[in-house]
């Protein structure tokens, strides 16, 4: 794993292929910039691990380029959930609810993510607020169509009571 530098990959990447990513729909310029002059930009090649089980859920990834594989970790069990992808969040869920992770997350190919920290989501609050709550809708966003998949799969594989 590398650490890029942010600057450098908004103008390699430019704002019209960033503003593509779902995670920053709507965001302004600044609160872009504010999120890569802030955060941590990672470079990983095939199969490196981004993050695994019980590591402190205190940051969350948006994928700029590539792909993760996420599997999900319980009572002893690992089990394969996903890929996840270009503007798509990885750990935002054990961020938002201060709970270690609960799973690992490998790049399924060469990657490139933006880690965003607590305390960056915290800062972002209180110095783009309006940005804030445009990144907050799109992670709700995202959490929303994963719980409706979730849910018409369990109607597909008819679950009962």
């Amino acid at each position: 794993m590398q650490t890029l530098e942010g600057r450098q990959i908004i103008d390699q990447f430019g704002l019209d292929y960033l503003r593509q990513c779902s995670t920053f729909g709507a965001l302004s310029e600044a609160g872009i910039r504010y999120l890569f002059e802030h955060g941590k930009v990672l470079w990983l090649e095939k199969d490196e691990r981004l993050f695994q089980v019980d590591d402190p859920g205190n940051c969350f990834y948006i994928i700029l380029k590539g792909a993760f594989r996420f599997f999900k970790h319980h009572h002893g069990k690992r089990s394969y959930i996903r890929d996840h992808v270009f503007g798509e969040e990885l750990g935002f869920i054990a961020m938002i609810a201060l709970h270690d992770r609960r799973g690992s997350a490998y790049a399924a190919e060469e990657s490139v993510v933006l880690e965003v920290s607590s305390l960056l989501f915290n800062q972002l609050h209180k110095v783009l607020p309006t940005d804030f709550g445009v990144l907050l809708l799109n992670l709700a966003r995202g959490m929303a169509r994963r719980i409706r998949e979730l849910n018409n799969m369990l109607v597909e594989h008819n679950i009962k009571p």
